[in-house]
């Protein structure tokens, strides 16, 4: 109980407090502050106030000699006979503050612009470097992955003929025999390797495709020649098959060469009723 009596004279001394001191406040408002309130901004430098007061030349103001008179401080004097400092005037120091911060923000904008378009610069030249995003490129996807998929398709180390592409497993011995498919493979080796870079390495964007069409002008080099070899290989056991079977067919079962003596035996009788 006491504890509430206690809280309460508290509370009803604040309110006592507070009623008069603010019935006892009242609004100032004193010229000569206002008047040193419209010397700091943009209105005008003067209203110098108190005003001085004079009897037969004499200054009677008391307030005026001891703010700007002859009694004031040198630095009140200095003040109203000095130059206009109004820091908002046209040429005020504020105004070249605001100004020069006007001036600054449209430079941060360039250099905000400039730093931008280097950074989406910097980014363009890396989607044209890296290797990370050659499957979106457009070009890429428009005719080179068409193009060059057969690389992809053929067998690093082909081991038979289906493999190669050939016609059959005698053509495919043929060229075996011949070292031909040696060659060949070292061909699809350097193909292979040129395509796997053109994929992998990092180089700018017109280098990549100069390597895709590069590759591409081998592979079909290489098809072609596979091609070639493919048809000359079948040619040939054709006319080798042609060959045998005309023999097989002009000369006896069991014919064997004669020799000389026999050939100019049988020259003779076959010459000697003729001449």
């Amino acid at each position: 109980m006491e504890q509430l009596l206690k809280k309460g004279k508290f509370l009803l001394l604040i309110f006592m407090v507070t009623n008069v001191f603010g019935q006892s406040v009242k609004r100032l408002n004193d010229p000569s502050i206002v008047a040193q309130h419209k010397r700091m901004v943009f209105e005008s430098w003067g209203d110098w106030r108190p005003y001085p007061k004079y009897f037969l030349g004499i200054q009677t103001n008391f307030a005026y000699a001891t703010v700007w008179g002859m009694w004031a401080p040198s630095i009140n004097r200095d003040y109203k006979d000095g130059d206009d400092i109004r820091p908002l005037k046209p040429t005020g120091e504020q105004n070249l503050r605001l100004a020069q911060l006007k001036f600054q923000e449209e430079e941060a904008k360039k250099i905000k612009a400039a730093s931008d378009t280097i950074y989406k610069r910097s980014v363009q030249d890396f989607a044209h470097w890296t290797s990370a995003i050659v499957d979106a490129d457009p070009l890429w996807l428009l005719y080179y992955k068409r193009m060059l998929k057969p690389i992809t398709e053929f067998p690093d180390i082909p081991q038979n003929f289906m493999e190669w592409r050939l016609k059959d497993q005698q053509t495919y011995e043929t060229l075996n025999t011949t070292g031909t498919l040696k060659r060949l493979q070292e061909e699809l080796d350097l193909i292979k390797e040129k395509y796997s870079m053109s994929r992998s390495v990092d180089m700018p964007r017109g280098k990549r495709f100069i390597m895709y069409h590069e590759t591409l002008i081998k592979w079909r080099k290489f098809a072609k020649e596979l091609r070639g070899y493919n048809n000359r290989t079948t040619l040939l056991l054709d006319y080798k098959n042609i060959l045998k079977n005309h023999l097989s067919t002009t000369l006896p079962n069991q014919w064997t060469p004669a020799s000389d003596k026999q050939i100019v035996q049988s020259t003779m009788q076959q010459y000697q009723h003729k001449y």
